[in-house]
């Protein structure tokens, strides 16, 4: 049995034929998966569990499917998608993980996590990170009307998009020190994550010893996964049928 881990989805109404390709993909691989990591931004964006839009429900409908059949499917908060709560699991079976979880893969330690807050050059973003991360923003958020937190979500996107294309791309991507600092500290020679969409693995150096950062793509441009099992993981880009790995695999360390 395999585990597999996936990011970056951004399902959106406007987008119909990248859910499609989501849960097609799923369901190629749904009978030999144990479990399934979501590492963040599986909406383009997220109003509250009390405001569930058509085209979500029919994801979440997808994902409760894939989890009524025994697949354990553990889900994180991306930058687009932090108010998912307790009733997103209800829904979907689903379990949500914090940012920096440590997990025991087939005997190996890994550190998850969605990638933004390793961005640490773009200052400005980190700014917007802290706030609406902060718990009292996030109630204070889901008091207003849905229609008011609809505006608020477009505002967001809108401002994100001109912000990008005026930043260097090495600005946006992550920060060689944070990234080793974080697995330092959690103790680690594997890192996986999303959010900057630039689907490879990196091996390097950490003051223990060898190390990798895996880095999933997102669905709008590269999809990708990373399928683990005892003995290999691979990076396999997710639009071909059969097996294309993106990457030479890395064989399992214990």
């Amino acid at each position: 049995m395999t585990t597999l881990f996936i990011s970056d989805m951004h399902l959106a109404a406007q987008r119909p034929d990248v859910a499609r390709m989501v849960f097609d993909f799923l369901h190629v691989h749904q009978a030999a998966t144990q479990r399934i990591y979501i590492l963040g931004d599986l909406f383009e964006a997220w109003l509250g569990d009390d405001a569930v839009l058509p085209d979500q429900q029919t994801a979440i409908d997808g994902l409760h499917n894939l989890t009524a059949t025994g697949i354990e499917l553990f889900v994180m908060h991306g930058n687009r998608d932090f108010l998912l709560g307790n009733r997103f699991e209800d829904m979907t079976g689903a379990r949500l993980i914090a940012q920096d979880t440590v997990v025991d893969l087939y005997g190996t330690r890994v550190l998850l996590t969605h990638g933004d807050a390793l961005c640490t050059d773009d200052i400005e973003y980190q700014a917007f990170r802290a706030m609406v991360r902060d718990p009292r923003w996030q109630q204070q958020a889901l008091a207003l009307p849905i229609a008011q937190r609809i505006e608020m979500a477009a505002q967001f996107r809108t401002m994100s998009k001109s912000q990008a294309g005026l930043k260097p791309a090495d600005i946006m991507d992550v920060n060689a020190q944070a990234v080793a600092t974080t697995m330092q500290q959690h103790q680690v020679q594997y890192l996986i994550h999303g959010h900057t969409h630039r689907p490879a693995i990196h091996p390097f150096e950490l003051s223990a010893g060898g190390a990798y950062r895996i880095v999933l793509g997102d669905w709008l441009e590269t999809p990708s996964a990373l399928i683990c099992d005892a003995h290999q993981w691979r990076l396999l880009d997710a639009r071909v049928a059969g097996i294309k790995t993106l990457q030479p695999t890395i064989e399992a360390h214990k």
